[in-house]
This record gives structure tokens, sequence and C-alpha cells, in this order.
């Protein structure tokens, strides 16, 4: 009777290449909707002389002193490196959960949802996320309306400056804090989506029943609100980390996670650290809401044609 158990779960198990082809669309369209955001987000943690009064002032100041343009500035990496990440975190997530799920009952514990979100994490913040977001900060750092005067003169052109300037190290700059930032986040996010899908919608994944678009994004942006919470200072600190370069006669502000953590206290206050909470807040959220809605209709879609054999 176990093993006819077993044999069940394990054919109603969405394959992990579902979920990394789901996490991509989303990705995808996550970018589009809410690349604005993140440039404030961006612009208001690299401000240490009080510049921007707030989101709405610092969005009307870019609007107003580089055009409305300024607002999708970095599309294209944030873009792309949405849609890797999302592979990534999806699928290896995926596979962590498989290596995690119990051998009688194919049940995965809470425990071992947060250790494959964490793993999922890790995984991102090394392998994509960390230099993609390097390139995109030092894009979005960069202000006026001369784009012939930048530094930096797009994506590629950035990346070759850094690993030119700054060794190709230069392009993982910040890499402790994001590991830490986006291990948590994926460790808490994975857990409390399954979570709000049970109790809020009786969704257990492999049981045929596809999630309406609004039920996905409020269980979504539910599971999406813990993270900024718990890991601002680790973004606040990826983010002086990356924007910093090595070119300067008197080397780096920040020596490492450690010594940025505890610059930022002493000269700024506890409270900037988590400095751009209220942005995250209106990113990351909203955008697990989109990326969920999105995933969950390509998953739904495919448990109903393959695994319960349903007409779609």
């Amino acid at each position: 009777m176990a093993a006819a158990t077993t044999t069940t779960e394990r054919r109603k198990q969405i394959p992990a290449y579902m979920k990394a082809v789901s996490g991509s669309l989303g990705g995808v369209v996550e970018a589009c909707c809410l690349q604005p955001i993140d440039v404030i987000k961006t612009r208001l943690q690299l401000d240490r002389v009080g510049a921007y009064k707030g989101i709405a002032h610092c969005g009307s100041t870019v609007v107003r002193t580089e055009g409305v343009r300024a607002l999708w500035k970095g599309l294209t990496p944030f873009a792309t490196h949405l849609t890797l990440k999302y592979t990534l975190r999806m699928g290896s997530n995926a596979m962590f959960q498989t290596a995690f799920k119990d051998s009688e009952t194919g049940k995965v514990s809470n425990r071992g949802r947060l250790l494959s979100g964490f793993g999922a994490g890790v995984l991102e913040a090394l392998a994509i996320v960390t230099p993609f977001e390097v390139v995109k900060i030092r894009l979005q750092q960069q202000k006026g309306l001369s784009p012939e005067l930048f530094k930096y003169k797009g994506p590629i052109h950035c990346a070759r400056t850094i690993v030119r300037e700054e060794s190709i190290l230069g392009l993982w700059s910040g890499a402790a804090p994001t590991v830490m930032r986006n291990g948590t986040n994926q460790a808490v996010m994975f857990t409390a989506k399954n979570a709000f899908d049970v109790l809020l919608w009786n969704k257990h994944e492999g049981d045929g029943k596809v999630l309406q678009p609004w039920q996905s994004m409020i269980s979504g942006f539910l599971a999406g609100t813990a993270g900024p919470f718990c890991t601002g200072p680790f973004d606040v600190v990826k983010t002086r980390l990356m924007a910093q370069t090595r070119d300067g006669e008197d080397g780096v502000r920040y020596k490492g996670m450690v010594h940025a953590i505890r610059t930022i206290y002493a000269e700024e206050g506890l409270v900037a650290l988590w400095r751009g909470l209220l942005p995250r807040l209106m990113r990351i959220p909203p955008g697990q809401a989109i990326m969920w809605a999105v995933a969950d209709q390509v998953t739904g879609l495919y448990e109903m044609r393959y695994l319960q054999n349903a007409p779609l």
C-alpha cells in the first residue's frame, strides 16, 4: 500500500523543468511592470546626503532631471537577471524538494521546504543575482540627461569595464550579503506560499486544481512580505558594496559585509540599515504576486493536461 502511495505521489509531481519554465515567464512580466520601483529603491539606498525626501520625491526628481525613460534604467540586465534567476530558483527548489521528500509518503516537511528554499536562494545569488545586480546598480546610479557622459554606456560595456578595472571578482561585489538576503528570502517565500495556498484555497501540488490568477496573486503577495523586513540590512549593504568602484586612489569605502554594516550604523544610524524598505515592500510583494500569477497558470495547466488528463 505504501509503495502504491509513493508511486502515485511521484506520478503527480510537477517536473523541475516545468517549474523553471513557469518561473522564467513570470520573471519577464514582473520585470517590465516593476522596474521603476527598483530604480527608486536603488537611488534611495545610495543616497547618503539626503538628496531625496522619499519615494515620490525621488521618482519625480528622476523624471524631471533625467526623463521618464530613466525609471527603466537597467531594464535589460534586470529583466534578463529576473528571467534567469526565477528559472534557476524554481527549478532548483523543485529538485531540492524532491531530495527532501519523505520516501514513504512523498510529502515535504516545512523544514524541508525551508532548506530547499534557502539552497535555491544561495544558488541563484552566486550564479546569477550578484553579477547582474552589480551591472544593474552601476547603471542605475548614473545621473544626468547626457548618456554620452556616462561612464557605463550599457550592460555589456558596464560588465567589460568592471572586469577591466576591478577584475572578474568585481562582478561579485557584495556576494556575501546577497547570499544571506536571497537564501533567507527564498526559504521564507516558498514555505509561506505553499502554506497560504493550502490555508486559503485548499490547493495542494498535483491535485489538478488550478488557482485563479487573483488567488495566486494574494498568496504570492502575502508570501513576499516577510522577506524585506528580515533582510533589509543585507539588501542595503549589498547595494553599497556593489555600487562602489575599486579604481580610486583611496581604495574602497566598505571592506566587506560586516565592515559595511558597522560603518553605516556608526555614520548614519540604525534606521539607515533599512533604507529603501518601503520601495522594497512596494516591489517585492507585488512582484511575487505577478510572478506567481503567471507561474501558477503554467504549472496548473500542466497538472490538468498531463497529471490529471483533463481537457484544456
